[in-house]
């Protein structure tokens, strides 16, 4: 365990505010004023043993470990029923609006245009979607894996009939 050292009047601070007023720095000697007061402040500041809440400052938790106090334990949280049905029913709200929304897309887009053909009773073929959109055979699959099945959740079936090129459809 290392050992802080203080100056006479640095220990006398954080001794007057550790035993008279929980912790709230108040108190200085009657011979520390103006400059003196505020390097006071600054060494103990410097060395994390105070911290500043606001306009005030108070024993941070290595100032009691200095004077080798015991460090005060935090208050006991209270709930608060309303607060945690409140919480409770915004959760449940935000869950069930998460569960309804579903990604959508643009009715102009190719992404539009390539579902569309997916819906169509015969399918598609990665060949009639890259003639339709432009995109090269490893941009169609991509797509299939990543936006339909994983971002819009589409189950994508294909056959590939006797000799035939494989048709991809929507379930």
């Amino acid at each position: 365990m290392t050992t802080t050292q203080l100056t006479a009047t640095q220990h006398a601070v954080l001794a007057h505010a550790i035993h008279h007023t929980d912790g709230k720095l108040e108190w200085f000697p009657d011979n520390v004023k103006g400059g003196a007061r505020k390097k006071v402040l600054d060494g103990l500041f410097n060395r994390a043993l105070i911290t500043p809440s606001g306009t005030d400052w108070f024993v941070a938790a290595e100032g009691y470990d200095a004077l080798g106090c015991e460090r005060p334990a935090p208050a006991p949280l209270n709930a608060d029923p309303e607060i945690e049905a409140a919480v409770t029913a915004a959760e449940a709200t935000w869950a069930q609006e998460r569960a309804e929304a579903k990604p959508r897309t643009r009715e102009n887009s190719k992404q539009a245009a390539v579902i569309r053909m997916l819906q169509r009773p015969e399918g598609a073929t990665v060949h009639q979607i890259c003639e339709a959109t432009g995109w090269q055979a490893h941009t169609v699959r991509g797509t299939f894996a990543g936006a339909f099945k994983k971002k819009l959740g589409l189950t994508i079936l294909s056959d590939k009939p006797e000799g035939g090129e494989r048709v991809y459809r929507i379930a």
